[in-house]
């Protein structure tokens, strides 16, 4: 049987990525005249990378380990 791609974990890692693209263009509209939120949003913008990463290697992952498993 075929492995599904969990679509609904690679929406939320997509919109993690968007989120992140805010927070980095917030940051640098920011940078001069605000460092303190540039620093927030770059922050926010971390963590919102790292959240994606984690939901993409877990889709990769499962990938993998269907592709690995012996078909019956």
């Amino acid at each position: 049987m075929a492995q599904q791609i969990d679509t609904n974990l690679l929406k939320k890692a997509e919109a993690s990525s968007s989120i992140a693209k805010d927070m980095i263009a917030q940051a640098i509209e920011q940078s001069a005249a605000n460092p303190t939120l540039c620093e927030e949003a770059l922050k926010t913008a971390s963590a919102e990378i790292a959240q994606a990463q984690t939901m993409v290697s877990q889709v990769y992952s499962s990938l993998q380990t269907a592709v690995q498993q012996p078909q019956s």
